[in-house]
């Protein structure tokens, strides 16, 4: 097996190919952030936040710019429709770019005061767009908040499919980062990165059950993330979290265990599954873009 890879489990030995090897894509990226896979047109989108573009990836024409002046787009989805659904970490809102090409603001604002800076976003089955909405795009390269920041806190949202209703589900974390549903969309994972800011803050991945109305209950921490801290994570068919860190990526089975890492040369930020049979990790870090192929396929990427 490659030095790519540290094995603390024999589980994670099952998820990885007898040839798996990390290959670098691109670099030279201001600091890669949210990776999206587009199976019907086989690339693969992300943003680079300092640099305000999205990049795109293929295996036939490698890297172009998807996009100019984003925002400094964020965090990525896909809804079930097909269409992109980004957060504007500059924008302060969350956006759909919809058939045409127009855009469609999802969020900019609750009880009508401006959102922070939206960092990450899922939609489930039912069309609702869920998203997180911490201060980072408020604060200088200091890490102190530089503009006015009218939320009360740090929260992660809920839209109604028909965006008619926008509702606060959780405010206790200090930075709400990345999250993903697991498959059957009865439990939330939610990354709190406040560690980035504070040494004594949480650098772990919080699982909430929903009940039948929706609302988030049971909340109990999944897995405290060291070195570094978590930001973005996906989950695989067999219900692995993967999740990025400072030394990569790391893969925590269903009951919580660290059972291996994907070990990368830069501080991983985020990465989601893709290729044709959606076993590949593309994974987005500090300049550059990665991926390795795996032996199991990740949900969550339509």
């Amino acid at each position: 097996m490659s030095d790519d890879f540290l094995i603390l489990d024999p589980r994670f030995s099952d998820l990885l190919a007898a040839d798996a090897k990390i290959e670098k894509l691109y670099e030279g990226c201001g600091w890669a952030e949210g990776p999206v896979w587009f199976g019907d047109q086989d690339v693969l989108i992300w943003s680079d936040i300092p640099n305000n573009r999205m990049l795109r990836w293929s295996a036939d024409s490698g890297v172009d710019t998807f996009r100019h002046d984003t925002q400094k787009s964020n965090g990525n989805f896909r809804d079930r429709q097909g269409r992109l659904v980004t957060c504007l970490h500059d924008g302060r809102k969350v956006v759909r770019t919809e058939y045409d090409g127009s855009t469609t603001v999802i969020a900019d604002s609750y009880q009508g005061k401006r959102l922070n800076s939206p960092n990450d976003v899922v939609v489930t089955s039912d069309g609702a767009i869920w998203f997180t909405d911490p201060n980072y795009g408020l604060m200088n390269n200091d890490g102190e908040i530089v503009i006015d920041q009218e939320q009360a806190g740090c929260f992660v949202f809920r839209v109604s499919a028909d965006l008619s209703e926008i509702t606060s589900m959780v405010e206790d974390f200090v930075k709400p980062n990345g999250l993903a549903f697991s498959a059957d969309e009865k439990t939330l994972y939610i990354a709190d990165s406040g560690f980035s800011n504070d040494p004594d803050a949480p650098h772990h991945i919080r699982a909430f059950d929903l009940d039948a109305d929706g609302n988030l209950t049971n909340d109990r921490i999944f897995a405290d993330i060291t070195p570094g801290l978590p930001d973005g994570f996906r989950f695989d068919t067999a219900g692995n979290l993967w999740t990025s860190a400072k030394d990569g990526v790391q893969c925590f089975a269903p009951d919580g265990t660290l059972i291996g890492k994907i070990l990368l040369p830069e501080v991983c930020a985020n990465l989601t599954f893709g290729g044709p049979d959606k076993n590949r990790i593309f994974m987005t870090a500090n300049t550059s873009l990665y991926v390795v192929d795996v032996a199991i396929s990740g949900i969550q990427t339509p």
